[in-house]
């Protein structure tokens, strides 16, 4: 007899799941509060940029569909802008560089994959459940399914997840997040020949991310500003209207990073629900919840590691949960999905997780000066800066050279010698 497992939730996280397990024989059932059409004519979910490993998951479970039209992206690259520069005259950059990727990164708008992959599971012979999930409701279905999985990272499901203040510095928002998706971007004059994500820090003010991805009408790039909460770019708080939102989006880089600004006199929007703002707290929860009648479900992904999104890593740590939950089911077999069995599974993903959320959590601090002479480095250093591109896809490189003063001393000399 096949064993039943209820998916909560259809974003990268479960629906990666959901295939996967539908992929192993499981009797999967999947819960989304929209449909695969409602998800693609609505609103623009992230900014999801996807780094080599996450992808590699995706084509392990043959999902990669949108591989061949998607931007390949090849490099990722720094800019910061000299401290105060921008106060009365432009702005100057003390340090820019681009750093290349040892395998591609990709980026696909989510209405674009979530309803794909929606569709696909139910075409696969899934059962796919159109209803927004309340507590009670997991309650009554918890009887009839060996295991629960939520992975809806917003709502009341994720109040049944206790916060683990160890692992939680932060009680209130670090950034004000504002994105804008856009065609007629041209290409940054400095590498007009690969594509590359630009990181570009304004200290004390934020940060702006400018990604290439596909959208729903094709090629596009994402505009991504991450506003210290009070400055000057936390600053689209009811901002409702779409035109609204990217031309204060422009005026903000116009002010602070006009080297972006310059490439961006000519953008308009992929469509009128491509803008999105708000805000959160990082927060790791406890991986169990509990139900009412004292049943346990186990959370998914950012249900139970929430990082801000200045780091990239949030489709990543989503794909990296869904492996890594995957292999803990298929192993354990027919055994029950007891409580024990939860924890552990959590604790297998918590070990590359602990790296995403001990690494972005620093990246919201003012950067302490050996970072400094890190990514300044990396400007004359070309394997510094190409080490620092592909941490975004294997954080855990970080504990190498990057927190420490002394090891980061050490890595540097070692270029130089």
């Amino acid at each position: 007899m096949s064993r039943k497992i209820l998916v909560v939730g259809a974003g990268q996280s479960g629906l990666q799941l959901a295939l996967g397990l539908q992929s192993h024989g499981y009797e999967v059932t999947l819960m989304s509060n929209r449909t695969a059409d409602e998800i693609r004519s609505g609103r623009v979910m992230s900014t999801q940029c996807m780094f080599h490993t996450s992808l590699q998951h995706e084509r392990d479970l043959q999902l990669n569909f949108w591989e061949t039209q998607a931007p390949k992206i090849e490099g990722l690259g720094v800019s910061v802008a000299a401290p105060g520069s921008h106060d009365p005259g432009p702005t100057q950059r003390a340090i820019d560089w681009v750093g290349k990727l040892d395998g591609i990164a990709q980026s696909v708008d989510q209405r674009v994959k979530m309803a794909g992959w929606m569709e696909t599971f139910a075409q696969r012979g899934g059962q796919l459940v159109i209803h927004g999930a309340a507590v009670s409701d997991l309650d009554y279905f918890a009887r009839t399914y060996d295991l629960v999985l939520v992975s809806a990272g917003k709502g009341e499901l994720v109040s049944m997840f206790g916060r683990d203040a160890s692992r939680s510095p932060y009680t209130e928002p670090q950034r004000a997040l504002a994105v804008a998706y856009v065609h007629g971007l041209g290409p940054r004059p400095e590498h007009p020949d690969f594509e590359a994500v630009r990181c570009n820090i304004v200290p004390g003010v934020g940060e702006l991310f400018v990604m290439p991805t596909l959208t729903t009408s094709g090629r596009a790039d994402i505009l991504f500003w991450e506003g210290v909460p009070g400055g000057p770019v936390d600053a689209f708080k009811g901002v409702k209207d779409p035109s609204e939102h990217l031309a204060l989006t422009l005026e903000l880089m116009e002010k602070f990073l006009p080297w972006e600004y310059a490439r961006a006199t000519k953008v308009e929007l992929t469509d009128a629900n491509g803008t999105l703002a708000g805000r959160y707290a990082p927060t790791v929860r406890n991986p169990i919840g509990r139900l009412p009648s004292g049943g346990a479900v186990l959370g998914v992904a950012d249900v139970v590691v929430a990082n801000d999104p200045i780091t990239g890593q949030g489709s990543n740590s989503a794909s990296k949960c869904a492996a890594a939950y995957l292999s803990s089911i298929v192993e354990h077999g027919d055994k029950p999905f007891d409580e024990e069995w939860m924890q552990s599974t959590f604790d297998r993903y918590w070990d590359t997780a602990q790296h995403v959320t001990k690494w972005t959590n620093t990246m919201l601090q003012a950067p302490p000066e050996h970072v400094l002479n890190l990514l300044g480095a990396a400007g004359q250093l070309q394997p510094a800066a190409d080490r620092f591109a592909n941490g975004f896809n294997d954080p855990a490189d970080f504990e190498n050279f990057f927190y420490e003063p002394a090891k980061t001393e050490a890595y540097l000399a070692s270029l130089t010698q």
